[in-house]
């Protein structure tokens, strides 16, 4: 059963399958490739016959995975020049009035892979649950967050914002609500997320967000995002300038930005490349002083975003995805994990004993898995929560504990464990054959009550009453057990960073 909704740029044709209608490939912005390439996203033509929406957009440009990470995170397909665009799924399309909360979801991939089409972001589950569910597409890499000689910065960023745009115009077409819009995403859609929340363009275009794996810490200042355009022009063989880098292929500058991370990844003084220091990233939001005014956790500090209802939360065990698949905990050292340590700001003895102390007989692999995680994900989402405590904003706090039995459980409760369970499609490969079935449906209730109230537990729910974050540090802990509110969990190794990763404003 096809169904046709008309949007601001012309009727869309959707494909009905039991209770939802599914909607892929709309876009929501022009090309942004030919005299459109590395400038602001513009407005799509329109058409007036009624356009088909049963296939997802390409993908941005992009390199893909790693061989040893490709059968754990999915591909995301021949990219192409129209990448601009959403997917909806709706339980009642073409009812005007907005009665449904609308959950839209910011991908992740480190800025420079992923997708908004990915099956595990299918958001039939979530459309049947009551919700009018949205995915995104946003240009990656040198394409999305250079900093141009001419100014021009996060492309990006400003990519979902006009992604926002369309959803505010459109949506009650699709039975969403447009002054109930929560922003959901992980990993590098987290970091856009809470980016969002603090930049002046995006005002207005969510009231609530949901943050997994991701915080305000992750963006470059001037100096260093000057250095990424220009060593990465480099490699390119251009000159750094909107007019040189636009007139090389895209697969040039996809080439050269993996280039630029294995140079990252081997600096001698990785100082140089700020929050990617060591490759894991190049690029990252750029604080302009415009787009972005400010670093997100320092504006989050100051009272930015304090309207916007916010949950977040980070897995138990984060990094092992990035250090088990590639071989690289058994190779870690005593040395060389007391000089991560001591370039955290850690004292190094002192650290190893109190991560020791948390995960008895734990190789030095394991233990700097432990001290990465709190580094990158950890505490920058601890240092939000506070943050927004301190000014009264309301926010709650997770841990997801759920480790996967995959590659013989070494992976652990790890980054993007718990995404599937978020959508409820537990084909992820990363969650192997035996996923819990009754874990889904408690998040999924958890993440649909927040969008529709600004309150993850509701009463007489799966979920006991989950406090607020504020003095007793309350976290919800899912996955691994019955789900239970913990007060300051693994307080001894937070407390190793309390003077560290503070926002400017030390609040």
């Amino acid at each position: 059963m096809h169904i046709t909704v008309p949007t601001t740029a012309g009727p869309v044709r959707g494909r009905r399958k039991g209770e939802v209608t599914a909607f892929a490939g709309i876009p929501y912005a022009a090309p942004p490739f030919g005299p459109r390439r590395l400038r602001p996203p513009e407005a799509p033509e329109p058409w007036s016959e009624v356009r088909d929406a049963f296939s997802p957009g390409p993908p941005a440009p992009q390199p893909g995975y790693h061989p040893a990470m490709a059968g754990l995170l999915a591909d995301a397909g021949e990219p192409g020049e129209d990448c601009l665009t959403v997917n909806v799924w709706t339980p009642e399309p073409g009812r005007t009035g907005g009665r449904l909360p609308v959950m839209v979801w910011v991908h992740g991939g480190a800025f420079r892979n992923g997708a908004g089409s990915l099956p595990t972001y299918d958001g039939t589950r979530l459309a049947a649950d009551g919700v009018v569910c949205v995915t995104l597409n946003y240009r990656l890499g040198a394409e999305g967050f250079l900093l141009l000689p001419d100014g021009t910065a996060n492309l990006g960023l400003l990519d979902q914002i006009a992604a926002l745009e369309w959803v505010r115009d459109n949506i009650a077409g699709f039975g969403g609500d447009p002054d109930n819009v929560t922003v959901f995403g992980q990993s590098a859609g987290a970091i856009s997320i809470t980016a969002l929340m603090t930049m002046p363009r995006a005002r207005g275009l969510f009231r609530r967000a949901i943050t997994q794996s991701g915080a305000g810490h992750h963006s470059h200042p001037e100096s260093v995002a000057r250095r990424v355009t220009e060593r990465l022009a480099a490699l390119a063989g251009v000159e750094p300038t909107r007019e040189g880098l636009a007139a090389v292929p895209p697969e040039r500058l996809v080439a050269a930005d993996s280039a630029l991370g294995q140079e990252i990844a081997r600096a001698e003084d990785p100082g140089l490349w700020g929050e990617s220091a060591g490759g894991g990233t190049t690029v990252l939001p750029v604080v302009d002083g415009a787009t972005l005014p400010e670093r997100p956790i320092d504006a989050l500090a100051g009272g930015a975003g304090r309207d916007i209802d916010l949950l977040t939360g980070t897995t138990t065990e984060e990094f092992r995805l990035f250090l088990v698949p590639l071989g690289i905990a058994p190779r870690i050292t005593d040395g060389v994990l007391d000089g991560f340590l001591a370039g955290f700001g850690l004292d190094p003895a002192e650290a190893r004993a109190a991560y020791l102390a948390a995960h008895p007989g734990a190789s030095p692999g394991d233990l700097l898995s432990a001290a990465m995680t709190d580094h990158a994900y950890r505490v920058p989402a601890l240092r939000v929560a506070e943050a927004r405590a301190a000014l009264g904003a309301r926010t709650y706090v997770y841990e997801f504990a759920w480790r996967s039995p995959v590659l013989g459980g070494a992976l652990g409760a790890c980054h993007l464990a718990d995404v599937g369970f978020v959508f409820g499609n537990l084909s992820d490969p990363l969650l192997g054959a035996d996923a819990p079935r009754d874990l889904s449906p408690r998040m999924r209730e958890a993440w649909i009550s927040f969008a529709r109230t600004g309150r993850p537990d509701t009463p007489g729910g799966v979920l006991p009453p989950w406090p607020a974050y504020g003095e007793r540090r309350s976290v919800m802990r899912l996955g691994d057990d019955a789900p239970v509110v913990q007060e300051d969990p693994a307080a001894d190794t937070r407390r190793l960073w309390e003077t560290l990763r503070r926002p400017l404003s030390g609040k």
